[in-house]
């Protein structure tokens, strides 16, 4: 059995070990489905991507994404670490204009790959979000914030690719130090068919405009150390809601900490189209040996 390529990743760390995990498998092609799932259960990270040859015109590369339960069409820090770990192996190098192109289950989405002071950095292009009614109304919402004095923005169901409750904080220590009550969120999203909840506060902090926890109970994750597609969402919230405010050209957040991680994105709002980004580090690269025909 051949063995095959690959890598452990540290996708969006403000330092060493302080963002999140993936694994990528670096070249899935001839994968069965039942053998992707069963190594992501087996990897038990948040995420685990396997990567094939695109099907659809003009992508760089596929990626399939599988979390321990269930395959998912897209999630941002999967797409970045894909994309780092395609340029990595040589599967794809960025056109001209500095663009790949990653095919998976939300379709084709662009990925700018720029330098900055000698590293580079990865921005994916999120789906196209909108504020959307909330399919049961917002008592639940209001039990699993209770005694929480929210801020400016207020809390929304917002749907792109995914969906999420999307709640603003009025106090960053306040977000800091919740301690939310995670069955509450977990009957949230399963009565709402949703991740869960991501909550923000805009922040003092040099060089942070905005924290971020998001609690996706909906797949079983009690609290994600640095979620790319949350962020997105959040993104497009805020310029829907604050289209001339301060945040409305884009961001720096800090996530993680809460978690023992700590996770560095940046969020760029360019009109209708969110680009959300960060660095990634390669931790372990090595083979894999497993029965996956």
């Amino acid at each position: 059995m051949p063995h095959i390529r690959y890598q452990q990743l540290d996708v969006f760390a403000a330092r060493p070990g302080g963002g999140n995990q993936l694994g990528v498998v670096i070249d899935a092609e001839g994968w069965a489905d039942d053998a992707m799932q069963a190594f992501a259960r087996w990897t038990n990270l948040v995420e685990t991507t396997f990567l094939m040859p695109p099907t659809q015109p003009g992508a760089s590369y596929r990626a399939r994404i599988f979390t321990p339960r269930k395959e998912i069409p897209f999630a941002g820090h999967p797409t970045i670490g894909s994309a780092h770990a395609a340029l990595d192996a040589g599967l794809c190098r960025p056109s001209a204009d500095g663009l790949l192109h990653q095919e998976c289950g939300a379709g084709v989405l662009p990925i700018r790959v720029e330098i900055h002071d000698g590293e580079r950095v990865l921005f994916v292009q999120s789906p196209p979000a909108r504020v959307v009614p909330a399919p049961i109304g917002q008592s639940a919402l209001r039990d699993v914030l209770h005694g929480i004095q929210t801020g400016p923005l207020p809390p929304a169901f917002v749907e792109g690719g995914r969906r999420w409750w999307v709640a603003e904080f009025a106090d960053e220590a306040v977000l800091r130090q919740w301690r939310p009550d995670h069955a509450a969120i977990g009957m949230l999203a399963r009565d709402t068919d949703s991740l869960g909840l991501c909550v923000f506060a805009r922040s003092s902090e040099p060089g942070v405009e905005l924290a971020v926890r998001a609690f996706p109970s909906g797949v079983d994750i009690v609290e994600d150390p640095a979620s790319g597609a949350a962020n997105g969402l959040i993104a497009a919230y805020i310029a829907h809601a604050e289209p001339t405010g301060e945040l409305a050209r884009g961001y720096r957040v800090s996530q993680g900490r809460e978690v023992g991680h700590d996770a560095s994105i940046t969020v760029r709002i360019d009109g209708a189209s969110i680009w959300v980004g960060g660095q990634t580090n390669t931790i372990i690269d090595g083979t894999v040996d497993w029965p996956h025909a």
